[in-house]
C-alpha cells in the first residue's frame, strides 16, 4: 500500500455513482482542480474552462479506446458465476476474473447462445484465469456486445447503459473499462480547444481491470496492457516538443503508452505492443508534460503515477483540499489537471 493509502480514506458521498448528464448537466460541467505541480497551488473551477489553461501549440493526447461490455454472466452445473473479462490474449482466448461460487478449473464455463470457455492455465497474475473459447474473432466480440455489461463496482449499484461508460470519441473496442480521464469531454469543448489551437491527437491502450475485489489490487509492474500509437500522432507530439510547445496526457493510460515507447526506443515512434511499465515517482518523465486524471482511490497505482508529476507532499495536499471541497471520486466524479 503507498504512503498516501494510510493518510485519507474516501467517504462514501462523494463516491459518484450517477453519471452528471443524467443528472440534467452535461458532461463538461463536472468541477476541475487545477494543480500547479512546481508550487502545488490548486485553483477550482469546471471542466468546460479548460481552454482558459491550455497554450496555443500545446497538444492534448487521448486515448480513443472503447469500452465493451466485458462483464459475463455464466455457470459451471448449478454454479453461477461472473465472468469479467482483463485482456484479449489472441482471437479465443482472454484473461478473466471469475467472481461468485467456488469454481472448477478443470471444468468448462458456460454462456448464452452455446458459448463456452475451457480454463486453460493462469492468466498474468493471480487471481486472473485464463480462457479459451469456443468462438474467435469478431464473433465472439459481437457476444461479448449481446450479452456482456458493463464492469461496475460497489459504488455504482444502478446498472447504467454502456454508453454511459464511453468517451464521446471512443473508436476502438478493447478496454474493459472506461478511459475515464476522457469522459468530460463534449464534442463541443473539443471544438473549444481546436479554435484555440490546441492540437488533439489520439492513441489506443485498452485497460484492463483495475481492481480484483476484496481488497486486491493488481501488480503494477505486472498488469500488462496492449497499445498502438500511429504515425500521424507521433509526428505532431514530436513537432510539439521541438516547437517548445506542451505534451498533456489525457489519462494515466496516455502516459504509459508513451513512456514506454521512449523507454524502450529513446524516442517517440510508431509502434504497438504490450506495456508492463510502471510509473512511480523514482521515473523522470521523457516526453509528457501535464496531465488529465480523474480522483484515484488512495491504494491505486494510479497515484503513484502522478507523483512522477508531482511530490507527494504536494498531492497528498491537493487531495485533502479535494476532499474538503466535495470533489468526487471514480470514473463519473470530477477531474484534475496536473500543470
Amino acid at each position: 500500500m503507498n504512503e498516501i493509502a494510510k493518510t485519507f480514506d474516501i467517504p462514501p458521498r462523494l463516491n459518484a455513482s450517477t453519471p452528471i448528464e443524467l443528472q440534467g448537466s452535461e458532461r463538461d460541467e463536472v468541477k476541475l482542480m487545477v494543480m500547479d505541480r512546481k508550487t502545488g497551488k490548486c485553483e477550482d473551477t469546471r471542466f468546460r474552462q479548460l481552454p482558459a489553461f491550455l497554450n496555443k501549440g500545446d497538444v492534448l493526447v487521448l486515448n480513443n479506446s472503447r469500452t465493451i461490455p466485458a462483464s459475463l454472466k455464466g455457470k459451471q452445473g448449478d454454479r453461477q458465476l461472473e465472468v469479467r473479462l482483463s485482456r484479449k490474449i489472441d482471437d479465443h482466448c482472454w484473461d478473466a476474473l471469475i467472481i461468485g461460487d467456488v469454481y472448477q478449473t478443470g471444468e468448462a464455463v458456460h454462456f448464452q447462445e452455446g458459448v463456452k470457455a475451457d480454463l486453460v492455465g493462469e492468466g498474468s497474475e493471480k487471481p486472473l484465469v485464463r480462457l479459451s473459447f469456443n468462438k474467435s474473432g469478431s464473433e465472439l466480440l459481437d457476444f461479448i456486445y449481446r450479452s456482456g455489461e458493463p464492469i461496475r463496482y460497489e459504488y455504482i449499484e444502478t446498472p447504467w447503459p454502456l454508453d454511459c461508460f464511453q468517451t464521446v470519441y471512443g473508436s476502438v473496442p478493447g478496454s474493459v473499462e472506461m478511459t475515464s480521464a476522457g469522459r468530460a469531454f463534449s464534442w463541443k469543448l473539443i471544438q473549444s480547444l481546436k479554435q484555440k489551437g490546441i492540437e488533439i491527437v489520439f492513441l489506443q491502450l485498452h485497460t484492463g481491470l483495475s481492481y480484483y475485489g476484496d481488497d486486491r489490487w493488481p501488480t503494477p509492474k505486472n498488469h500488462p496492457e496492449d497499445y498502438h500509437i500511429g504515425s500521424g500522432t507521433v509526428d505532431r507530439i514530436n513537432r510539439a516538443k521541438n516547437g517548445g510547445n506542451r505534451v498533456i496526457a489525457v489519462g494515466t493510460t496516455v502516459v504509459r503508452a508513451l513512456e514506454t515507447v521512449m523507454m524502450e526506443h529513446g524516442e517517440l515512434k510508431a509502434s504497438e505492443g504490450v506495456t508492463n511499465l510502471y510509473i512511480s515517482g523514482d521515473n523522470s518523465l521523457k516526453i509528457v508534460d501535464g496531465l488529465i486524471t480523474g480522483f484515484h482511490e488512495p491504494e491505486a497505482s494510479h497515484l503513484d503515477l502522478l507523483k512522477a508529476f508531482i511530490s507527494e507532499e504536494k498531492l497528498l495536499k491537493a487531495y485533502q483540499t479535494a476532499l474538503a471541497k466535495n470533489y468526487k471520486w471514480h470514473e463519473f466524479g470530477d477531474m484534475n489537471i496536473i500543470l
